[in-house]
């Protein structure tokens, strides 16, 4: 029996990546809107003034993948007990699987905007402290309560 290929999620958001995206800016946090949701995947638009991030988080046991639209962002990501940076410029992108923790930032001089693709659409997200080398849940926000 066949199965359907799952989509690349990826390739979802530079198919959502066309001009003209509802962008706002938040002078105070992150602002972030969902734009398409289905039974398979959902779309979110985030944009990012110089300064903001996210703090480490996990995606609720959903895989996933962002575009940096415009703009530069940060990925961190824990290795060996510590946080590795990766740059992420316009245009790049970054795939992961359900269990990926990250904290993302925008550490450069102009605002940026990205695109987030979710499969299964989130319902709860795990917030993280790096302690010794080691991650330690800090809190659970659930869909609907945190966003």
């Amino acid at each position: 029996m066949d199965h359907p290929r799952e989509p690349d999620l990826l390739a979802v958001a530079r198919r959502h990546a066309v001009p003209p995206l509802p962008v706002r800016f938040d002078p105070v946090e992150r602002w972030y809107t969902r734009l398409a949701s289905g039974p398979d995947h959902e779309v979110w638009l985030l944009t990012w003034l110089p300064g903001q991030g996210t703090d480490l988080h996990d995606h609720g046991g959903s895989a996933g993948a962002f575009l940096v639209v415009s703009g530069t962002l940060t990925e961190e990501v824990v290795s060996g007990g510590r946080l590795r940076p990766h740059s992420l410029p316009g245009g790049t992108g970054r795939r992961f699987g359900a269990r990926h923790v990250h904290r993302v930032t925008n550490r450069g001089d102009e605002p940026a905007v990205s695109l987030h693709v979710y499969r299964p659409a989130l319902r709860r997200m795990t917030r993280y402290l790096l302690t010794d080398g080691r991650l330690r849940a800090a809190e659970v926000a659930r869909a609907g309560v945190a966003w």
